[in-house]
């Protein structure tokens, strides 16, 4: 595998001064991007693929173990509050449980039925798409959760450090991003995890936008739970309307906090219950709204 060959780049790692040993990680991590982008046409397809899924009730399941579960359950939590999603919508399932989270627990991503057994008890939809995250591609819990969830039925997508690598073979769509030997041999916590980062942030986040949760580039569907994202969610309809920010609180207030009501109402002059149906009609994509209504 390419992730536990020795990287000839940093054989003297050990014996370099400090601000050397920087340079060293920051030229290896500059290589990820580019091995990122040329997995674009796989993480675009999968996209596609999840995102009339999700519009029709279907949730995004990540599966993963160490370092790769970790990160899936990140991008899961980061979803509620950025897109306003329900908790179960983006949802990760990690080898040991959510305790894994914190620290580790010995053997659990070799259990490949209890892979199978935790993902078919999520009771999988046809609408639903389930992610493997494996940095090896081959870690035994995400192998037993694919292939459970591809005997199901269900959409089934794999990402991987290495190629060829078994969890790319089980999926419907297969995202490898073969980053190379790591600074600290086998450590994939470091150039693997960094691919895995960007990839997952991809996934989301472009399906989220497909969902129309995003409004040129402004996050129309944010949670207003703090100052910070009250504060944000005022710019919001202030940039996306040209209103004063003093207007802008007062279509919120109106709104109930709701952006893209606030939104509507101030760009189409009309109340908030008319904008709240405007919207229904376009399923909450905004753009689509206001596109079919200045026609």
């Amino acid at each position: 595998m390419l992730t536990e060959q020795r990287n000839p780049r940093t054989m003297h790692i050990d014996h370099a001064a400090t601000l050397d040993i920087i340079h060293i990680m920051n030229d290896e991590d500059a290589t990820v991007a580019h091995v990122v982008r040329d997995a674009a046409p796989e993480i675009a397809r999968a996209v596609d693929a999840i995102a009339p899924r999700m519009e029709r009730g279907g949730r995004l399941i990540y599966v993963g173990a160490g370092t790769s579960g970790r990160l899936a359950l990140i991008d899961a939590v980061e979803c509620v509050p950025t897109f306003n999603v329900e908790p179960d919508r983006v949802q990760a399932l990690l080898a040991g449980g959510n305790d894994a989270f914190v620290r580790s627990i010995e053997g659990a991503e070799d259990d490949r039925a209890q892979g199978a057994v935790d993902v078919r008890a999520l009771n999988l939809t046809a609408d639903d798409s389930v992610v493997g995250i494996a940095a090896s591609g081959r870690t035994p819990y995400v192998v037993g959760a694919l292939q459970a969830a591809r005997d199901d039925g269900v959409l089934t997508i794999a990402v991987s450090c290495n190629a060829p690598a078994p969890i790319l073979d089980i999926a419907d769509i297969a995202i490898a991003a073969p980053v190379g030997p790591e600074v600290v041999t086998g450590s994939t916590r470091l150039k693997a995890g960094t691919a895995q980062k960007m990839i997952l942030n991809m996934l989301s986040t472009a399906t989220m936008i497909r969902l129309g949760k995003v409004y040129s580039n402004l996050m129309v569907d944010v949670q207003i739970v703090n100052e910070k994202l009250a504060a944000r969610a005022v710019r919001i309809v202030a940039e996306a309307t040209h209103a004063t920010e003093a207007e802008a609180r007062a279509l919120l207030q109106q709104s109930d906090n709701q952006i893209k009501v606030a939104i509507v109402m101030r760009l189409l002059n009309v109340s908030a219950d008319e904008a709240r149906a405007i919207l229904q009609q376009s399923r909450g994509k905004l753009g689509e709204a206001l596109a079919n209504l200045k026609r």
